[in-house]
């Protein structure tokens, strides 16, 4: 096990945490949607888990010497919100993580660098963060060292959801250990055995090593990602911008994990960089359901986690994730509630796994559910749906101090809007008009027009839309300063909500 005491021999002057966040999140339905996965939630503490991610990274690496690897959309739609304080790294489409890397690697080397890249996922939980922080040490001096490394999870059952890696020797007491193979997710017979005979890990998905040698493994082992990789560095040479490399040649990328692709591969080679693993036993878990939920949570004395507006009585081992209305259980036991405002989950404990059969038969019934919240965070605040039929829908808008909405129109759709609160600043064509607390205006379609607050409280209206089509894509954005109308796009033309 690691050494908490021990650090690393000879820290590197340049290590960068590349941090994954381009996951789905779909097996913790309800809280977590399409629009908002999992690592943009908090689960435990006012943190998102991706902020979490951040932090205990503290103080080896500051939030400067971090970049997130996620998908274009998040970074304009509600992630945006979570994204903004770090610089980022935008696929145009999903490739996994051998891709994802890739591009990192290639990042971090420009400029004739080649810094320790810790590569995280942004969707994980540890516990002993003193701990993950002493193995961070020991994996950054042997990638300081030239090998590629992985956190290897102590089991502490035999596990039938995670992959495992078996280590070369079974040394309990060595801080790193070779790597002998990777195993998919076992039986239950299997995972007992795995358990049983000793040199078995998690496969926990972190990983550590320079950004060189990481591409050189991929070279010897990925070619068809390989053959990317030089078509964009051949770019780069020109005179090419990364984003623009990125945009031109990264859907050519195979779809495949770096431990197919490229670890499991070096693990049996015979040449070329070597592959170690660091034995951690620091609370980890992966957080893939509402089960690995509660048995991260606190609980009280009769076994239950309970969060939000919820009473429980006569009842054990439950887990309760409510909301604004109250959620009361009574003579429950083993049973997970997740209550959202459009959308409620009661499962068995030890079933949960089962939430993605719910999110795939919305998906097939092309139901909205598992897209998006009823309220939805914007840059620039929030609004929430209150009610919506075929020909009409009513939000709440919030505007915080300083936030302004884009510059838009609506082909399909006009809108009423009422000042609840604050004072809002309302462009409609060429007019520009401030409205207190119960006035109101009116936006016909197609006109161009913007809602801000220039104030210094908050600002809430109720808008009212009518028309034919009320979808959020129905925007032509002609400016905006969050970014969201592309760079050398034409203005005026439809752009994803936002």
């Amino acid at each position: 096990m690691i050494n908490h005491s021990l650090t690393a021999a000879a820290a590197p002057h340049s290590i960068h945490a590349i941090i994954l966040a381009g996951g789905s999140g779909t097996r913790l339905w309800p809280l977590s949607r399409q629009a908002l996965p999992k690592q943009f939630v908090s689960l435990f503490s006012n943190k998102t888990l991706l902020e979490e991610t951040v932090s205990r990274l503290a103080p080896i690496l500051g939030a400067n010497d971090v970049t997130i690897v996620t998908g274009e959309a998040a970074a304009k739609g509600e992630p945006m919100v979570h994204l903004s304080p770090y610089a980022q790294l935008l696929e145009p489409c999903a490739r996994n993580t051998a891709p994802a890397i890739a591009i990192a690697a290639l990042k971090l080397q420009q400029g004739g660098k080649d810094p320790v890249m810790v590569v995280l996922p942004s969707d994980h939980m540890i516990i002993d963060v003193p701990g993950f922080q002493a193995a961070l040490k020991q994996a950054i001096a042997q990638a300081e060292a030239g090998y590629l490394v992985t956190f290897g999870i102590k089991p502490t059952r035999p596990e039938t959801g995670y992959g495992y890696i078996q280590c070369a020797v079974n040394n309990t007491a060595a801080n790193a250990l070779p790597v002998a193979r990777f195993k998919e997710k076992p039986d239950l017979a299997t995972a007992k055995q795995f358990i049983t005979d000793g040199g078995y890990y998690w496969n926990s998905g972190m990983f550590v090593w320079r950004a060189g040698t990481i591409l050189d493994a991929i070279r010897q082992h990925l070619p068809t990602l390989a053959d990317v990789i030089a078509a964009m560095q051949s770019d780069l040479d020109a005179g090419v911008t990364l984003d623009a490399t990125i945009k031109a040649h990264f859907a050519k990328a195979p779809s495949i994990s770096i431990d197919h692709g490229v670890l499991e591969k070096v693990s049996q080679a015979t040449s070329g960089p070597k592959l170690l693993l660091v034995p951690a036993d620091i609370g980890w878990s992966d957080v893939g359901s509402w089960d690995s939920v509660q048995d991260l949570s606190d609980k009280d004395s009769d076994g239950n986690t309970l969060r939000g507006n919820v009473i429980a009585h006569d009842s054990r081992n439950i887990q309760v994730q409510g909301g604004k209305r109250l959620v009361a259980a009574v003579g429950l036991e083993d049973l997970s509630i997740i209550d959202t405002p459009d959308a409620l989950l009661v499962t068995k404990r030890g079933e949960s796994q089962g939430v993605r059969h719910i999110v795939e038969a919305l998906q097939q019934r092309a139901g909205t559910e598992h897209i998006e919240h009823t309220t939805v965070q914007r840059p620039w605040g929030s609004y929430t749906v209150l009610e919506e039929a075929p020909s009409f829908k009513i939000k709440r808008i919030e505007v915080k101090a300083g936030g302004r909405l884009s510059l838009q129109s609506h082909e399909h759709r006009s809108e009423h809007w009422i000042v609840v609160s604050g004072v809002a600043t309302v462009t409609c064509g060429e007019r520009v008009t401030d409205l207190y607390p119960n006035e109101s205006t009116f936006i016909p379609k197609g006109a161009k027009h913007r809602l801000e607050n220039r104030g210094s409280e908050m600002v809430a209206i109720i808008e009212v839309q009518v028309g034919g089509y009320l979808g959020e894509d129905d925007i032509k954005r002609y400016d905006d300063q969050y970014g969201r109308v592309p760079v050398g796009q034409p203005t005026g033309q439809p752009t994803p909500a936002g």
